[in-house]
């Protein structure tokens, strides 16, 4: 269970983060990651920063690496804007909900289609 302080953290490290990357950011890897979530130990150590990345395969695997690359300087910012005694250690991790989303849609539209093309043979 999490505490209040692990969610105040959390949501703090969402926000910057999220803006690290669409503005300080140079790297070209990290045009299309978007942060998800963030979910933080609780010693407020280690943050688990989950993102979404639009593009194929190996656009997903460059945005995680660039991530891991950046992450020392994403630390080192959040440092310098946030007034934490420890600035987590910052894992990032890809968010596949969406695209298990996406995936449930479509097999809920193929069996819709199913029963009512299976449906429209008996009248």
């Amino acid at each position: 269970m999490t505490t209040r302080r692990q969610r105040q953290v959390a949501e703090l490290l969402h926000e910057e983060i999220s803006l690290l990357i669409q503005r300080r950011a140079r790297d070209p890897r990290l045009g299309f990651v978007t942060v998800t979530d963030v979910e933080v130990t609780p010693d407020l150590r280690v943050a688990h920063v989950y993102v979404s990345v639009l593009g194929n395969d190996e656009e997903v695997k460059q945005a995680l690496e660039g991530l891991d690359h950046a992450a020392s300087f994403f630390r080192r910012e959040l440092g310098a804007s946030l007034s934490l005694r420890y600035i987590p250690e910052l894992d990032f991790r890809l968010d596949d909900s969406l695209e298990r989303g996406f995936r449930i849609d479509r097999l809920l539209d193929s069996l819709l289609e199913e029963t009512s093309a299976d449906g429209s043979d008996t009248e």
